[in-house]
Formats: C-alpha cells, sequence, structure tokens
C-alpha cells in the first residue's frame, strides 16, 4: 500500500472537499449532473408557454446542448452518458419546434441528431420510431407516452401521430389509491401528474369514435386538474422534478389550461431551476441523501469533523424534514424521509433509513433526543415492508414497477437501521420493538433468498452502463454486505447465535464475489472485467473492510489514490432514476471515499 503519509494526505484533501461542500444552514446539497433530456422537456414546455418572454432560457439550453452532444451525434441522460434514443428524440423535438431560438446551433444539432437516428435504423417519420419506444419502456407507459406525445406536438413525425399513441386513462385517477392493483393499472401515485396532464392532451388530439367514453373522459377533465392541483407542492416541481414537471405544464398548456395555478407555478419552478449554463438537472437536488451519505461517512470520526453546534444544527435539520402527516401526493403515513427537503420529495425506504443512522451517528451521547424519531421512522418501513420480506421504494405490493419492487440494497439499508435502533434502544421488550425485530428477521430471509448463486446481490437505482443489462452486482454487493457486517456486530444479534451465523455466512460469500471482481489493476467496475470507477473502487474495499478482511486490499486503496491524485474527484453516471435515467451525482465519489478512508483508519492507522 502507499505510504501511510500518501494516504494520510487523500485523507485530508477528501475531508476538506467534503466539509467544504456544505451550504449556509450546514447540510449538504450536492450537485445532480445536468440532464439533456430535462433540457430538451424544459425549452418545449417553455417555448408552448410564451417563446418571446422566455427567449433567452430557451437559447441558452439549445446552446447547452450544443456544447454536449455527444460525437455520434446524439444525447444521453448525462453528459457522461451514451447516446440513447429516447433522449435524442426527445432533444430532437425540441430543437425542432424552437426554431426562433438558438439559431446558431440549431443546424449542428439537428444535423448530428440526424446522423445518430439513422445509424439506429430510426426513420422518425415512420410508425415504427413510435412502436421502438413503446417496446423498449413495455408496459410501463408512465414515460414512453409522455415521451411520444411530446414528439407529436412538436412535429415529430407530428399531430397524426396521436392515432398511434396508447390513451392514458386520466380518469382512473380519480378512483381510490386501492383501486389501481384491481383495475389493473400500471402507475402508483407519483405517475399521476403525468397521467392526468399527458392524458388530456392524447385526448384532446386523438380521435375517438366511441361517444361513451369521449363522454366520461370529458366529464373527469376537471375534476382531475383539482386532483392534480391538490397534488402540486409549494415549490411548484411535482416530485421537484424537472422532467415531470415540464411534462404535465406542456401537456396543460396545448389542451387550453394555460392560466391553470399547476401552469403558472410550474412554468416558475422551471424558470428558477435553471442553471447559469443554459441546463436542468433530472431533480433539484437530493439534499438528504448525500447528507445522510456525508454523515455515516465519518464513521467513528464524526464528533472530530462536527463539533456540538453542527451536530445539533444537521439534527434538528433531520427532525424538521421527518414526514409527519399523511402526505398530500402519494398518501405516505407519517414517519419517512425524502430524498430532499424541498416539498416536492417523498418519503422512500433508502432515505428513511439513512436519515435514522445519520441521526444516531449525531447523537451518540443522547440518543434518547431522536427516539420517537428513529422509532417512527422503523414503524414507517415495517408498514412498507413487503410480503416477501423485502423493503420497496415507495409503495407496498404488487412488484409490477420499480416503485414498489422489494430489492437488495434497500432491504440492507433498512435492516441496518433497524438493527441498529434494537440496539441503542435496548430497554425491554414492548410490542413496537416486538414488531421491528420480526421485521428485521424478514428482511434477513429475503437477503438470503435473493443473494444471487455467485455471492452477489442486484441494486434497483444503481446501475452500469457497461454491462449488458445495465446492472450492478458490485454496487449491490458492496452495499449489502457492508450494511450486514454493521448489522452484525451489535450486541443484540450477537447473542442470537443462528441468527448471526446466517448474517456471516451471507457475508462471506458476499465477500468472495467482491473479492472474485477486482481488477487487475485493482479496482472495481459496475461487474467483472468492467472498467473501475471512484464510487464502486471506494465502496467495494469498505465493504471488505466492514467484513473484516484486511488483505489483498492494497492494490485497490492505491488504484483509488493514485485516480483522485491524477483525476480528482470524477463523478460516474451510476445512479438511475424513474425510468430508468442515468445521472451523476458529485458527492457519490466524496462520500464514498470518505467511508472507504476512515474505516481503513479505524482498522490500521489508530
Amino acid at each position: 500500500m502507499k505510504d501511510k503519509k500518501y494516504i494520510e494526505e487523500l485523507y485530508q484533501l477528501t475531508t476538506d472537499a467534503l466539509l467544504s461542500d456544505r451550504n449556509a444552514a450546514g447540510f449538504w446539497e450536492g450537485h445532480l449532473s445536468s440532464s439533456a433530456l430535462g433540457v430538451a422537456v424544459a425549452i418545449t414546455t417553455l417555448h408552448f408557454y410564451d417563446p418571446v418572454r422566455f427567449g433567452s432560457q430557451i437559447s441558452a439550453g439549445i446552446k447547452w446542448l450544443s456544447d454536449n452532444q455527444n460525437k455520434d451525434g446524439g444525447f444521453g441522460d448525462s453528459p457522461e452518458s451514451v447516446s440513447n434514443v429516447s433522449t435524442s428524440l426527445l432533444c430532437l423535438a425540441a430543437v425542432t419546434a424552437c426554431r426562433e431560438s438558438g439559431s446558431p446551433f440549431r443546424i449542428k444539432i439537428l444535423q448530428g441528431l440526424s446522423a445518430y437516428l439513422q445509424a439506429q435504423q430510426i426513420d422518425i417519420s415512420s410508425e415504427r420510431m413510435l412502436q421502438t419506444v413503446l417496446d423498449f419502456y413495455q408496459t410501463d407507459r408512465t414515460f414512453s407516452v409522455p415521451i411520444l406525445t411530446m414528439c407529436a406536438l412538436c412535429g415529430i413525425p407530428g399531430r397524426e401521430a396521436f392515432d398511434r399513441i396508447p390513451q392514458l386513462p386520466f380518469e382512473l385517477a380519480l378512483t381510490p389509491r386501492s383501486f389501481y392493483n384491481v383495475l389493473n393499472l400500471n402507475v402508483v401515485s407519483y405517475a399521476i401528474p403525468a397521467l392526468i396532464a399527458v392524458g388530456i392532451a392524447i385526448f384532446r388530439f386523438k380521435p375517438r369514435k366511441n361517444f361513451l367514453i369521449r363522454r366520461i373522459r370529458k366529464m373527469a377533465e376537471k375534476p382531475a386538474l383539482r386532483l392534480l392541483e391538490q397534488m402540486k407542492p409549494g415549490s411548484g416541481g411535482f416530485l421537484e422534478a424537472i422532467p415531470l414537471t415540464a411534462f404535465v405544464c406542456l401537456c396543460l398548456v396545448v389542451s387550453g389550461y394555460r392560466e391553470h395555478p399547476v401552469v403558472c407555478d410550474g412554468i416558475s419552478f422551471l424558470e428558477r431551476t435553471q442553471r447559469a449554463d443554459g441546463s436542468w438537472p433530472i431533480d433539484v437536488d437530493l439534499s438528504s441523501w448525500v447528507t445522510s451519505l456525508a454523515v455515516k461517512s465519518f464513521r467513528s470520526y464524526v464528533d472530530i469533523f462536527l463539533p456540538k453546534n453542527e451536530k445539533k444544527r444537521l439534527t434538528d435539520h433531520y427532525l424538521s424534514i421527518q414526514n409527519k402527516t399523511t402526505h398530500p401526493f402519494n398518501g405516505a403515513l407519517p414517519g419517512g424521509w425524502g430524498w430532499t427537503h424541498f416539498a416536492g420529495s417523498v418519503p422512500d425506504c433508502d432515505d428513511t433509513p439513512g436519515a435514522i443512522l445519520a441521526l444516531l451517528s449525531l447523537n451518540q451521547e443522547n440518543p434518547e433526543l431522536i427516539k420517537q424519531a428513529a422509532l417512527d421512522g422503523c414503524l414507517w418501513m415495517v408498514r412498507l415492508q413487503n410480503s416477501d420480506g423485502g423493503f420497496p421504494t415507495f409503495s407496498r405490493g404488487w412488484g409490477k414497477l420499480p416503485f414498489d419492487q422489494s430489492c437488495a440494497d434497500l432491504t440492507g439499508h433498512a435492516v441496518l437501521a433497524i438493527a441498529k435502533v434494537l440496539d441503542t434502544y435496548p430497554s425491554g421488550e414492548n410490542e413496537t420493538m416486538a414488531l421491528i425485530r420480526r421485521s428485521f428477521k424478514k428482511g434477513i430471509a429475503y437477503l438470503q433468498t435473493h443473494q444471487r448463486r455467485d455471492g452477489s446481490w442486484l441494486p434497483l437505482w444503481f446501475g452500469s452502463q457497461l454491462t449488458p443489462d445495465h446492472s450492478n452486482p458490485v454496487y449491490g454487493t458492496a452495499r449489502v454486505l457492508t450494511y450486514l457486517a454493521d448489522a452484525n456486530s451489535c450486541r443484540w444479534i450477537e447473542l442470537e447465535h443462528a441468527l448471526h451465523e446466517k448474517i456471516a455466512r451471507m457475508n462471506e460469500r458476499a465477500a468472495a464475489f467482491l473479492v472474485s471482481a477486482q481488477n487487475q489493476d485493482g479496482s472495481w467496475g459496475g461487474d467483472k472485467n468492467m472498467a473501475g470507477t471512484i464510487e464502486e473502487t471506494a465502496l467495494a474495499v469498505s465493504a471488505l473492510l466492514a467484513f473484516g478482511l484486511n488483505a489483498n486490499l492494497e492494490s485497490g486503496v492505491n488504484w483509488l489514490a493514485d485516480k483522485i491524485k491524477s483525476d480528482g474527484f470524477e463523478a460516474a453516471p451510476i445512479g438511475l432514476y424513474f425510468a430508468s435515467l442515468w445521472y451523476s451525482e458529485r458527492l457519490y465519489p466524496l462520500t464514498a471515499t470518505m467511508e472507504c478512508l476512515s474505516r481503513l483508519k479505524e482498522r490500521q492507522w489508530d
């Protein structure tokens, strides 16, 4: 391994960079990569709303697209992403529609897109173009249909395409949420804004001979709009997501609702969230998530880097953003945390355990201060837990879409939070603690069942652009192994010998997989023989350190040190958003490296 001084310098560099990234309020906001898809939908919406008023914003967006077009002429989800048909089609539609803006750059963009789409055998004037998009997203219409709707509105291939675009049954949004499964409505409440707005737009432009259906939908239009307004957060941005908000506003504008409050607030949201370089990210930020990653990465040194007043500020911040009422957007019960501090965020089962673990780390001297919040968070997760024992992201139950599917990395995170809560508050057995303990064991059973033959686990919202199926077994395995290794060190689990041994056996298989997936240069990528990244390498080393492996990690640490000294904390597009949109986050390599070095320091330096 590099000499201690070299690693100490890297440690200092990492801590300085991470601590300096906090905002004035004391927490981390991070920086999501800009998104060609977000830019395309946003400038199109502004164009249809008022091309004169927003001329400069539209021109700036087109210039950003020109500056970030891939060499093959297409666009990916992030500037570091490979081109894909969906994003490229949306960029083509946007630049085609916005004729009055960005004229010096339009020709270059359109020529490149034409070459890329031809190479992909996409004829924008044929029905096959529509079918390609529908085939890619299969039964999930919540993204394919908005893409095709925007293309049709922009003349790609033209408004006659509405004949072949599936009608989104927006009237079903008025039924109780419990009926969605019975009605085989393959969306959840997160897609309701698009279901309503895009569905109304298609209804306006799609010929329909059935008088009864047209009558029903016409009667449902105003009530659906009232529901949409009720779901709108104070920020104006649905889920704080730029594409979703832009799709909603675009479709309402072309449907004759330009002055509707949802449109007015949504346009303000888009205007406010455009960056200085003319771009938009896929979402405003992941402040709650990256703050939890940062706090947890300090490990046992949290008191060194965060003095008492800073820990109190962070604690107060977490407590203030915990969901304390039934959420108006999706009906989520109180107790959970969402991914950002903004109003459009909704609770999920990665940010909730992250917040619980961060609060426990910040309040080791007085854990009673956050006991109720931690227990409420655990109970929220328990209520969300699926019947298979796994934890989904947002919704309990159906397993048809990513929103409600159980997954290994979230389950690992949830069981670690539960384990730490049970370890922190051991005073007596009561009904609540018994319920949480049973939930933990069900989660462990799920992880045992879903560990693959090679010892790996697959994550849900994180992937690799380099693997054929875009899965990322290295990330999933590193995360779950770390969570389980930390959980297995809890005193109450050590006393339950059979449970402790079951977890230990899973960890052994997972560690063996990670060792086998290391590249010859010492790094890790998303899978075996994949180019390494800072994120995956740091997380893999952390996992193996958590497991207790000290040998054979030198090459990984050395690669990490050389990579950061050479290229800085270069972020990779490892994250996946709704509908498999790639993004990178500036803080991911920083927090992953901090955790890795903290664990290394705990084992070898102190």
